[in-house]
């Protein structure tokens, strides 16, 4: 089974390689480098350095044919994307198309099938129902949530018209080891590199605001079920609310930096609580998390400091 994962040198799309390498895959990495790194990358992969909104992608998919692909490549940075929302567009949207096109003119099967990730975190906006399921209208309230929504509806359509297998991922705030900080504004991240520093991080607004915490090791075995066995649209979250205040003190605790909090500016526009039902995809694919978010932050704190080492 051939198979490309765009993204793959960055946070989850490298991880997701080594264990596509490790259950036997013949796998190709796409990636421009922008925010992935190539130690990332699996040696028993192929890479290619390019991005997804270039001509050279053709090429790629031509030499390659593979029998799917793990679409992950993104402008990934949410409040970026508010300040340039047409850069944005242009790699999650326009970069997107480019990947899905050559993908249906090279695959060689019609069943091959195309894994999105897209975001359970933003594309939901402030729901009524917490934990929000897949049957909430999406109501996203930043750039890069309407740019993976857009993107959604493209595969729809495809789908649609039985021109493409497609499966879409939503998760919601994916942390763990090779989490790019500068990037992806991943708090637990952010904390451990702060904090190891010696520098006590200032927490945005109050610190109450919730958000659905997911080890990437889950993520991963997600997507991989999802590419044998899954169909549609799938929420990938725990269910479990937990605040900054709370993200904040187990960060500290990991890394042994005691650090009193400070509170900065509340972010413009940013949502006050974000959770998932995942129950469709634990029903139809028998997923479950099994890192529980102290464990989690843990192995994600060790990580960090080993890169001191």
């Amino acid at each position: 089974m051939k198979c490309i994962i765009t993204g793959g040198a960055g946070f989850i799309g490298s991880h997701l390689t080594d264990k596509l390498v490790n259950e036997g895959f013949d796998t190709a990495v796409i990636d421009d480098l922008s925010t992935g790194e190539e130690k990332n990358i699996n040696k028993a992969s192929r890479f290619y350095q390019a991005d997804i909104c270039g001509e050279e992608i053709g090429g790629i998919f031509e030499k390659e044919r593979p029998d799917m692909v793990f679409h992950l490549a993104a402008h990934i940075n949410v409040r970026r994307s508010v300040k340039d929302p047409i850069t944005d567009a242009r790699i999650n949207i326009l970069g997107s198309l480019n990947v899905i096109e050559n993908f249906l003119r090279w695959r060689p099967s019609p069943q091959s099938k195309f894994i999105f990730m897209s975001t359970g975190g933003a594309i939901y906006g402030d729901a009524a129902t917490i934990p929000t399921s897949e049957n909430c209208d999406p109501a996203p309230v930043s750039p890069y949530g309407v740019a993976k929504l857009a993107v959604e509806k493209y595969l729809n359509y495809y789908h649609q018209t039985g021109s493409l297998s497609r499966v879409i991922m939503r998760p919601p705030n994916v942390y763990g080891p090779r989490q790019n900080y500068h990037a992806e504004a991943g708090v637990v991240a952010f904390f451990c590199n702060r904090m190891l520093a010696g520098i006590g991080p200032a927490i945005s607004g109050d610190g109450r605001q919730t958000r659905d915490f997911i080890y990437v090791e889950d993520v991963v075995a997600a997507l991989l079920l999802a590419a044998r066995r899954g169909d549609g649209v799938y929420n990938v979250g725990t269910g479990i609310e937990t605040d900054i205040n709370r993200i904040f003190e187990l960060v500290a605790k990991a890394c042994g930096k005691p650090c009193d909090k400070k509170y900065g500016a509340a972010l413009a526009g940013e949502q006050k609580r974000s959770c998932l039902d995942s129950s469709k995809i634990r029903i139809e694919l028998g997923w479950e998390p099994k890192v529980g978010i102290e464990e989690g932050i843990g192995r994600t704190a060790g990580y960090f400091m080993s890169l001191d080492n």
